[in-house]
């Protein structure tokens, strides 16, 4: 049994080990894995494990052992599922596995925002509190979260989690869930409402071809002026030209983003440049606890589908 892994490096890019993969076959990692190279390396595989690297109808038509392709995420739009299908290859994800990482990144994001923490650390460390004529200094106005509303956007496993923090912090939660979920953790609202109501909006929504670019201009207007708009989700989920402009503009006070429409992002990107926005590069995932868990429920993939009852299927 031949295992290879696409592009191991962001998962494990040496304080993890793959010895609990190692362990069901011949195990080969690669750091990375350019599209071109794709079919030279795995063409032998039975099991693939790919974080980024996509897999597309022709790719998978140049890889004949291919039995199972465990994507070591849970997002899996890189992979063409129905040729998979239709070539009798299994695909499984690891749900669940970063939602208290991605979730504290969500308010990390958000209290750069409202306390300026980084900010103020800078000045202070370029002097600019040293030569204050008062005893106290903030760069820019601070803004109290509790009594504030707190919309979030896919009412999943982070979702509810980012919610569960916003309630310790005090703030009203309403949530949009295209799937009609009821809980007790805020209230339903509209899409449109949500944003109109909300002082801080936090997506957390797969992309889907209905979704690609739903936060644009006109659901940005109906936003507060002083409202926050943050992103751990996927960075096709925003009209990014018209997110920078409505930054400029004043439109809205801010937003803190983890994830870009394409990464690493091109230098002329609006959003680098555009005033009061935080970006990180999509590492709100990233903690070693959360690579912990993708590693421990990758392995539980492949002894499962070695076992004839594969788990985490994706493509049914």
């Amino acid at each position: 049994m031949k295992i290879v892994v696409a592009d191991g490096y962001a998962l494990n890019p040496g304080d993890l080990s793959w010895e609990g993969i190692r362990h069901y076959g011949d195990l080969v990692v690669y750091d990375r894995t350019p599209v071109e190279e794709i079919a030279g390396r795995c063409g032998d595989a039975d099991i693939v494990l790919t974080n980024k690297v996509p897999f597309s109808r022709e790719t998978l038509a140049a890889l004949p052992s291919l039995k199972l392709i465990s994507v070591l995420a849970t997002g899996y739009n890189i992979i063409d599922t129905v040729t998979a299908k239709e070539r009798g290859i299994i695909v499984s994800n690891v749900p669940a596995y970063g939602t208290d990482s991605v979730a504290q990144h969500v308010f990390a994001l958000l209290l750069e925002l409202t306390n300026h923490v980084g900010r103020n650390a800078r000045a202070t460390a370029a002097g600019k509190w040293q030569r204050s004529v008062d005893w106290c200094f903030t760069e820019a106005p601070v803004m109290e979260l509790a009594g504030k509303t707190f919309g979030v956007v896919g009412f999943g496993h982070i979702g509810q989690q980012a919610a569960r923090i916003a309630a310790a912090f005090g703030m009203k939660v309403i949530y949009y869930s295209p799937s009609g979920k009821d809980t007790t953790l805020g209230s339903p609202s509209g899409l449109e409402e949500l944003f109109a109501q909300s002082d801080v909006v936090t997506l957390h929504c797969p992309l889907t071809s209905d979704n690609q670019e739903f936060v644009n201009a006109a659901l940005l207007r109906k936003m507060k002026s002083s409202a926050l708009l943050i992103n751990t989700a996927r960075g096709q989920l925003i009209h990014e030209k018209e997110l920078a402009e409505a930054l400029n503009g004043h439109v809205i006070a801010g937003a803190g983003l983890d994830v870009l429409s394409k990464e690493p992002p091109p230098d002329n990107n609006p959003l680098l440049t555009a005033e009061n926005c935080i970006i990180t590069p999509h590492n709100a995932w990233i903690s070693k606890e959360a690579r912990t868990r993708i590693m421990g429920i990758t392995a539980e993939n492949i002894e499962a589908f070695l076992k004839g009852q594969p788990i985490h299927v994706v493509n049914k």
